[in-house]
């Protein structure tokens, strides 16, 4: 899944493929799927059409309980891109799921849904720390996971 600029924001947005084009529908409904192969039932991120550990070609998207740990983050700076400015300092994190710790996806931790991204403190950020995914529609009406901390 490659990324490209929502349209007159310069944010990163993800430039959507077939293989990928269900985990997007999907995170439009606020749900977080993961493929899983059709035959040995083992999970794959990213999406692809055959499975790495069987090679068969059948596929299901399974849905996750949302949960897992920050498994590694990065505080940038300064930002990369100049539209990531405004929201400067933020984070990018990898989420290992509850599910299977082999499957990381990336994201950013905020306080809550629609909260910019600069909002959670990026120096409490601590690896190992329960997160569950919460969904963000950016400008141009792409739906992305991202995660909150996982209260005590």
């Amino acid at each position: 899944m490659h990324e490209r600029t929502t349209e007159g924001s310069g944010l990163l947005a993800p430039a959507v493929d077939e293989d990928g084009a269900p985990f997007w529908e999907y995170a439009a409904r606020g749900e977080l799927r993961v493929q899983a192969c059709g035959a040995c039932d083992r999970l794959r991120f990213p999406p692809r059409p055959c499975c790495p550990h069987c090679r068969s070609f059948a596929s299901i998207w399974r849905r996750m309980s949302g949960r897992g740990r920050i498994w590694s983050f990065v505080v940038p700076h300064p930002p990369l891109l100049p539209a990531y400015a405004d929201q400067a300092p933020y984070n990018v994190i990898l989420v290992e799921l509850d599910e299977d710790p082999a499957i990381r996806l990336v994201g950013n931790l905020v306080t809550e849904p629609e909260a910019p991204l600069g909002a959670a403190d990026p120096y409490a950020i601590r690896i190992g720390t329960p997160v569950r995914a919460v969904f963000a529609e950016l400008a141009d009406g792409v739906t992305v996971p991202r995660w909150t901390a996982e209260r005590p």
